[in-house]
């Protein structure tokens, strides 16, 4: 005779089974599902038309090379001459360069009437906004309003004018925007206007993304952390914190004494060494699947320290945040 305990028994052994099965085996469908759709790409790449901006040198000068090797015909923005020609002699002869200045809406009409040229109807498929600068960066109150302007004139309003004024040739071949912003537009680290205008640049790419998706235009934000770039140069750094430091009123310098600009520049420097990496690829390769991609990310992050520290620290309280700051930067003299 059937007891009611072995009655349960099964019961109890099936639930087990459905909890097991949805808290494990559901996961790993959702994830290899996402994979496989992640891994798919586009077709006709050696008839579609990428324009990179800020390609003299670091991620945009590597991404006009690898994106050249793959087919596209890449249109690389150039701020120099000299940089124009050497990215010239390292490509195929597809490449085109032009040269360009974010910040001169002369300079953006002429190239934009030159990939209008090139790409025909086809219309242009990619822009890829990378040109940037970080400095005047370091205590805000070091800062003058015409500092914060040359930062944003070339990270923020750039990227707005380059992006408008490609945004017909864009609708006519559906294509796609990529902006490089920085965990820097999530974390405000250091003052100066290099964060404000990569969290504007979150801001911009988001309404863009939600605007043009009625056209058939796919925005994606990249995230970069700390990286070995002209952006992230100690030298030309040091040097320009030595500038504001030199023309702040001595009553003000007293109040961080004396030693804190050298305590400053050290810590700055730890940091660099610690979390800048020299892959750049990790940035580019990100570049290209969201162009090649079918159905590329709205967000990408970029190196191990974006990742597994920057990123996570975002979401943590405010408090949190601070106090790595201060374990990183020295403390004024009267705080």
């Amino acid at each position: 005779m059937v007891t009611e305990e072995e009655h349960v028994l099964p019961g109890l052994a099936q639930v087990y089974a459905y909890i097991f099965s949805y808290t494990f085996l559901l996961p790993v469908a959702v994830f290899v599902i996402w994979y496989i759709r992640d891994s798919m790409e586009i077709d006709d790449i050696d008839k579609k038309h990428v324009v990179i901006t800020g390609c003299d040198s670091g991620f945009g000068n590597l991404a006009a090379k690898q994106l050249d090797r793959q087919g596209f015909h890449v249109i690389a923005a150039c701020l120099s001459e000299s940089g124009s020609s050497e990215l010239s002699k390292a490509a195929s002869p597809r490449l085109k360069t032009v040269l360009l200045n974010v910040k001169d809406s002369a300079s953006i009409d002429r190239a934009v009437e030159m990939v209008r040229r090139e790409t025909g109807e086809r219309g242009l498929y990619g822009l890829i906004n990378n040109a940037g600068v970080s400095i005047p960066i370091g205590p805000t109150e070091w800062l003058q309003i015409e500092d914060f302007r040359k930062v944003l004139d070339v990270n923020f309003m750039g990227v707005v004018e380059v992006t408008l004024k490609f945004l017909p040739l864009l609708k006519k071949a559906k294509g796609r925007v990529v902006n490089v912003a920085s965990i820097l537009g999530r974390l405000s680290l250091v003052g100066g206007a290099y964060c404000p205008s990569k969290w504007g640049v979150e801001a911009f790419s988001d309404s863009v993304r939600r605007d043009m998706r009625h056209f058939g235009i796919k925005v994606s934000i990249i995230e970069p952390g700390f990286f070995k770039t002209n952006v992230t140069r100690l030298d030309l750094i040091e040097d320009d914190l030595q500038r504001l430091w030199d023309r702040l009123p001595d009553d003000v310098r007293a109040t961080y004494g004396h030693s804190y600009l050298e305590e400053y520049k050290k810590s700055q420097s730890f940091s660099m060494t610690l979390l800048c990496s020299s892959d750049l690829s990790k940035v580019s390769n990100c570049m290209q699947h969201a162009l090649m991609a079918k159905y590329p990310r709205t967000r990408y992050s970029a190196g191990w320290d974006a990742k597994l520290f920057w990123i996570p620290l975002s979401y943590m309280p405010a408090f949190v945040g601070d106090f790595f700051i201060d374990i990183l930067l020295p403390r004024p003299k009267q705080s």
